[in-house]
Parts: C-alpha cells; structure tokens; sequence
C-alpha cells in the first residue's frame, strides 16, 4: 500500500454523483416521521406562497377597482392571518430539520469512527493520523447544511416552480412562456459552471486535509521540533501549505460564485421579456393590469426558488467532494477479518509455532522468509537482532496485526485465521517502547487492561510492578488526572504503569517489545521483580536490546536477514 505524507494530495476514487447523493440521502430515511411534518409544513407554506399573488389581483382588479373597501379589509385580514401561519410554520420547519441533520451527522460519524477502528495497521502505516481526523470532523460537518436544505430547499422549492409554472401557462401562456424565455440560458450557464467547480472542491478538500495532518503531526513531535530549534522550518511548511490551502479555496470560489450572477442576468433578463410583452398586450387591451402584476410577483416566486436551488445544487458541488471522501473510507474493506468459520479461541495454553512463514510489508521486500519455529507453553522466548530485522513483526504476527503471505502462524495447534481477532487479542498482552496512556486519571488508565477488575486486582497489580509506591506519592494518588499521553510523568513512570495494566489484564501471552528501553537502571531493578512476576506461567516474547533483559530466557533467537538462528547459551549473543 502506497504511503500518503503530511503535503501528499490524497488519491480518491471517481464516483457517480447521482450515487454519492443518493447514499448521504439514505440516512434521512430514518428521520421518515420528522420528513413527512416537515414535507407537511412546506406543502402548506407553498400553497400559502401561492395564494399571495391571487390575493393582491383579486384585491387590485375585484376590490378597488369596485370600490368594495369593505371587501378589501376582510381581504387583508386573511391576508395578515395567512402569512403569520407562514411564518410559524418556517420556524417549526427549521428547527425539525436542524434536529435531524445533527442527528444524522451524528450517525454518520459514529458509523465513519466503528469502521475505522475494524481497519488493520496497514490503513492507519498508509497515511497520517491527521488526514483521518479531517475525515471524521471536517467532512462530516461539510454535510450539515447539504441534508437540512436537501428537504427544506430541494423538494418545496421544486414544487414551488412546478406549480407556479402551471398557474402562470393556465393564466396566460403567451406571458408565461415570455417569463421563461431566459431558462435554457441558465440551464447552459450553470451546468458550465459545475463542471468546473466540482474538481475544484475536490482539490481544496486534498489541500485542508494535508494541511490538518501537518499540524497534527507537528503538534505530536513539538518536543522534537523545540529540541532541534526547528520552528522557523516548521513555519515555513506550514505558511507554503497554508498558502496552497487558501488558493484552492479561492480558485474553487471564483467558479462558485459565478452561480448568483448567472441566476440574477436570467431573472433579470426574463423580467425584462414579461414586462415588455405586457405593456404591449395592456395598450392593446388584451390583458388587465392586475393580471400583469401577478405575474411579476410570479416570475419573482418562480426565479427565487430558481436561485435556492442554485445556491443548493452550489452547495452541493462544494460539499459532496467531502461525502465523497467520507464513503471512500466508509467503502475500505478490512483486510483482516474473521472468516465464516472462524470459533472463539479457547482458553490459550500458549504454545506458538510458525510454519513456513513468509512476510512482508510490500511485496518487493520480504521481512520473513520460509520462517519456522515452535515455542511450548510457558517458554520465555528472546528475539535479537538488528534494528528492522523484523523482531517486531513476529510479535505481530502472532496477534495477526497483519497477515502472512504464506505459511501458517498457529497458537495451541490453531492457525490464528480461524479464530476470532477479538478472543485472539484479549488472551494477549502487549508493552511497547512507546507507552500510550489516555487522559484521564491513573485508576482508568490500569483498568483499561480489564474494565471490570475492582479497586484491589487494581492496586494488586500495581504493587506487583512496584508502581504502587509512586503513585501513593502523588497529589490525589489512583485519582490522579494524566494529561495527554502521561504528559507531566517521567518515561519510567509511564512505563510502570502500562507494566499495572497489562498484568491486571492477565495475559496468557505476553508481548515485551523494547519495554524496558525508558527505564533508568535503577527503576529497571524495582520492576524486575515484577516482569519476573509478569513472566512467570505464560508463553512470553521480549524484544530488548539490554542483555539483563533477555538473560533469563529460556531460548534466544537471532533474527536477521529475514531468517532466524537459535542461539544454543547466553554468551553466544556477543559473538
């Protein structure tokens, strides 16, 4: 899989439109009650709409020209009263749908999130975290006024210009069809426009996205930015992707905007045709003035529907490069998932075994070669090697992090395919050198290894790895609050505690990769003890460069070139 970086435009796959629409519109399926009132309500606000220019022809043409005042003030009433229902109606309308669209987005992301998370480290090694985030947040919000209009502009509004079309070719076709005569022009201007503007969005959400990973990337490694007194470089490439962010966005608006005018020169253009046919048709006497006057504020009921949807179909081409980019992740298959005949993993014993096995990240370059192996249950095995040799990748292997080209990696005799990932994973237990601790207090910290253990397994374990006496020295001891990633702890600390919570999680294999590399020395003798503990009856891998780590293994492993060599003693490592 091909690695986007942080000033990469990512590669998305072209989609129908009409099928990008109709699946973002899917969702409105569930809100089918709340769709409905709405539809409701704007069926009643359309046919309010409508009667408005009746009203004032029938007051011009029927009332005052009969001198009927009497006539003309019940007539303002129910003019007054209509148009006070009106404007209940739009808040009611406004507020079900700003409901719904938040709840759909909500969905929406809540779905983006749970399949993200079913996705396997080759996904998340391809590109970086930041361009991910600006998924789940950036584009999920982009949809938010596409899904409240799509019901209250899209639907009324057409039904709007539907019907004022009929009313207006049943009054007098002649005019109406000189209202109208502008319509192909902006049917061409527009369409022009589109086409034009949609790669344009679609450029400008690649130039946010890159730029959001950048500063979530330089934001994660500030320590390593202030250390070199990198800050004038890092400006710079974000000042150069910032730039490129924001002509994008001006290059896509120059095309955007154009829709309003287009619109405005149509309109203008056929109210210029209606009045010009009328007069002549008045001298004429062949039409009454009341007539022409309803049909000017028909032509106006029919051109600003016209320009809503203009502006939504604006919308649209703007905002569906972000639903496109949404479903493209939604549409990533996992490509670790449990087989149909996959069975929950029995209790683990913890004997391990490859078969043959052969690796590797890109299929140019073979990590692990034809590699074979069989640990027993309860052995502590040590792996050795240079940096990239692919110590790390055997240990992920036998979590099936990622799948083997060919072989089998099997535990107590079962290849780990045909079994479940999650009663896999949650027999295992697993230290990195980098120790990830989420915000919150040091108790939820340890229980994230068994949410349901109680506050003594807690502080057992914590005793256990000699954790115990450090944070009974602290300000509000197990209640604690870490900031992010155990900021304000020492290395060693973060350490410790990660020590508590794999051994509250009771591993029946245990996975130590380079886990001791942040302890200072003396620390390292304190919690000794306690990986000696934390060994003791499970099948265990330690990835350690320190020799006092590994030299109470059971087997030692060498692994380099793709290949492994057992080391018969100790002392062989240094030869």
């Amino acid at each position: 899989m091909a690695v986007n970086a942080t000033r990469t435009d990512e590669q998305v796959q072209t989609v129908s439109k009409r099928r990008t629409l109709a699946r973002m519109f899917y969702y409105l399926l569930a809100y089918k009650k709340q769709v409905v009132a709405v539809l409701t309500i704007m069926l009643v606000s359309v046919v309010i709409t409508l009667i408005n220019p009746l009203i004032i022809q029938q007051a011009i043409d029927v009332y005052i020209a009969g001198e009927d005042w009497h006539g003309l003030k019940r007539l303002g009433i129910v003019a007054v009263l209509l148009n006070l229902t009106l404007v209940l109606l739009v808040k009611m309308r406004m507020y079900i749908m700003a409901k719904v669209s938040n709840e759909v987005l909500l969905t929406i992301r809540e779905e983006l999130y749970t399949h993200i998370q079913t996705l396997s480290f080759q996904f998340f090694d391809s590109r970086p975290t930041g361009k991910i985030l600006a998924r789940i947040i950036g584009d999920v919000n982009s949809l938010k006024e596409v899904l409240s209009n799509s019901v209250t502009t899209l639907i009324p509004d057409f039904i709007t210009i539907l019907s004022v079309v009929g009313i207006m070719f049943v009054k007098n076709w002649k005019l109406a069809a000189a209202a109208l005569s502008s319509l192909p022009l902006m049917i061409l201007g527009v369409a022009f426009v589109q086409s034009k503007s949609h790669i344009r969005w679609q450029i400008h959400r690649k130039k946010g996205s890159n730029m959001n990973a950048f500063v979530h990337e330089d934001l994660s490694g500030m320590y390593v930015v202030q250390s070199f007194g990198a800050e004038q470089e890092t400006k710079q490439i974000f000042e150069e992707l910032l730039q490129e962010h924001k002509d994008s966005f001006v290059d896509a608006v120059r095309y955007a905007d154009a829709f309003g005018p287009i619109v405005d020169f149509c309109w203008g253009l056929g109210t210029m045709v209606l009045y010009f046919f009328g007069v002549n048709m008045i001298l004429d006497g062949m039409l009454q003035v009341g007539t022409l006057i309803a049909f000017g504020t028909y032509i106006s009921m029919f051109w600003r529907p016209v320009m809503n949807l203009s502006n939504f179909y604006n919308q649209l081409v703007t905002n569906i490069a972000g639903a496109e980019r949404i479903f493209e992740i939604l549409d990533t298959k996992p490509d670790l998932t449990d087989g149909e005949t996959a069975c929950e993993m029995p209790e683990i014993t913890g004997a391990v075994s490859f078969r043959h096995v052969t690796f590797s990240y890109e299929k140019e370059k073979e990590v692990l070669k034809d590699v074979s192996f069989e640990i027993e249950p309860g052995q502590t095995v040590a792996l050795i090697g240079p940096t990239g040799a692919g110590k790390s990748t055997i240990v992920n292997l036998i979590c099936r992090f990622y799948d083997i080209q060919h072989g089998q990696v099997c535990i107590d005799g079962r290849d780990v395919k045909s079994v479940t990932i999650e009663s896999l994973r949650s027999q295992m237990g697993i230290m990195t050198q980098d120790v990830f601790l989420f915000s919150g207090t040091i108790r939820e910290n340890i229980r994230y290894g068994r949410l349901e253990a109680s506050e003594e397994e807690i502080i057992r374990a914590a005793k256990a790895v000699h954790a115990h006496e450090f944070i009974m020295k602290m300000e509000k001891g197990y209640d604690t609050e870490l900031k992010e990633r155990g900021a304000g702890l020492s290395a060693g600390q973060r350490q410790l505690l990660a020590f508590a919570r794999t051994m509250l999680s009771e591993p029946k294999i245990l996975i130590l990769d380079e886990a001791t590399s942040s302890i200072d020395t003396h620390t390292e003798l304190l919690v000794q003890k306690g990986i000696e503990a934390l060994l003791k009856g499970r099948t265990s891998f330690v990835i350690a460069h320190r020799l006092s780590t590994i030299q109470n293994a059971d087997r030692i492993f060498r692994v380099d070139n793709g290949g492994i060599l057992e080391l018969n003693s100790f002392e062989e490592i240094e030869k």
